[in-house]
């Protein structure tokens, strides 16, 4: 089950520590650090609109065993739920600017998703209320939408996946992207624009 409130982890200067949160400001930061805010209701999905196994199954996906080999007809499947994930992805980056609300993020998104018949992968994945991970500063991964404004400053990890239903097979199409939202100091951009090794 998923734990709404828990910590997340946090990297400073080649520090890793836990979030606990009794601390107000991050170390060397004039950053308050991030806090859970208020979370919108779930939001519904079309009924028309093909569901992923583990939506209707309660369980979650297992790991592959071994390699997959998709016909033409699956490849091409796989190049659309990708292609739609680049696009919500695309117009998720427009969004962000100081005074947006993370849910106000995923609201868009989850409209987009649904508007070119697919399901937002996250909704429902292990117990998850959103239909987007946004992950705001120090938060790594799988941050929940919330009430939270993103302010001056911020970067944001937006997250999409997508799931395309085509004649009884799906697949999912998966990408995300870290985002400056407004003027944001040199660190910041250091590590987002690091390169990966």
């Amino acid at each position: 089950m998923l734990e709404i409130l828990s910590p997340c982890l946090v990297v400073t200067d080649k520090h890793f520590f836990e979030n606990s949160r009794d601390v107000e400001k991050l170390p060397n930061s004039k950053r308050k650090r991030l806090s859970p805010e208020k979370l919108s209701p779930t939001r519904p999905v079309p009924s028309h609109i093909p569901r992923p196994p583990y939506i209707t199954s309660k369980t979650p996906p297992g790991i592959a065993s071994g390699l997959e080999v998709h016909d033409e007809k699956g490849i091409e499947c796989m190049r659309n739920s990708g292609r739609l994930a680049a696009q919500v992805l695309e117009y998720a980056g427009t969004l962000v600017k100081p005074g947006i609300k993370t849910d106000e993020i995923d609201e868009a998104i989850h409209q987009m998703i649904i508007d070119n018949g697919a399901y937002p992968s996250p909704l429902g994945y292990g117990g998850f209320p959103k239909s987007v991970c946004t992950s705001v500063n120090e938060c790594i991964c799988h941050g929940i939408p919330d009430s939270r404004l993103l302010e001056d400053g911020d970067i944001i990890n937006i997250d999409v996946t997508v799931y395309l239903n085509v004649e009884e097979v799906g697949y999912h199409g998966d990408t995300s992207a870290t985002f400056f939202c407004g003027d944001v100091d040199d660190e910041a951009r250091k590590l987002v624009e690091m390169p990966i090794i």
